[in-house]
């Protein structure tokens, strides 16, 4: 639903909202699946970050006339008629094409087997093989910040 009400929405503030929303459940999608990890980094990266970023983007933008920023709904028509073809054929060839209706429900074996992590692994990983990738991205990031920094001032450059 939240995911509808930021496609549907045409207050860009409200659909911030919305996204929060949806990528919150999509982080307790991940406890579901038992992937606390990949949901403790949906939490810090996506709604730590990146929401707080979009925020941030439309609360200090420039207002018009002081006017709150509106998007406008253009092709609402087609747009959702392209959406419901595409679902539609999607639908069709997930459950005909791979059968899934008809395979037999699969035997489980119930022996208990040890959790391993690989959190452990994935960190050293991370701060021995891809140390260098990481700085790149964090310079790579800090010049896009700048650039921004830079292009929203006023016309004071020269």
């Amino acid at each position: 639903m939240a995911a509808a009400y930021i496609v549907f929405t045409r207050n860009v503030l409200y659909a911030a909202f919305g996204l929060l929303v949806t990528l919150l459940c999509l982080a307790a999608i991940f406890v579901l699946l038992f992937a606390d990890f990949v949901a403790l980094t949906q939490l810090m990266v996506y709604v730590g970050g990146v929401l707080v970023l979009i925020l941030f983007g439309i609360m200090l933008s420039n207002r018009v006339a002081d006017r709150a920023i509106q998007s406008e709904s253009v092709n609402l028509f087609s747009g959702a008629l392209v959406a419901g073809v595409l679902s539609s054929w999607l639908i069709y060839f997930i459950l005909e094409e791979n059968n899934f209706l008809e395979l037999p429900a699969p035997e489980f074996d119930n022996t208990a087997v040890p959790a391993k992590s690989s959190i452990t692994a994935l960190g050293i990983r991370l701060i021995t093989n891809f140390a260098l990738p990481f700085e790149v991205t964090s310079l790579i990031l800090l010049i896009a910040l700048m650039g921004a920094a830079y292009i929203s001032t006023p016309d004071k450059h020269d």
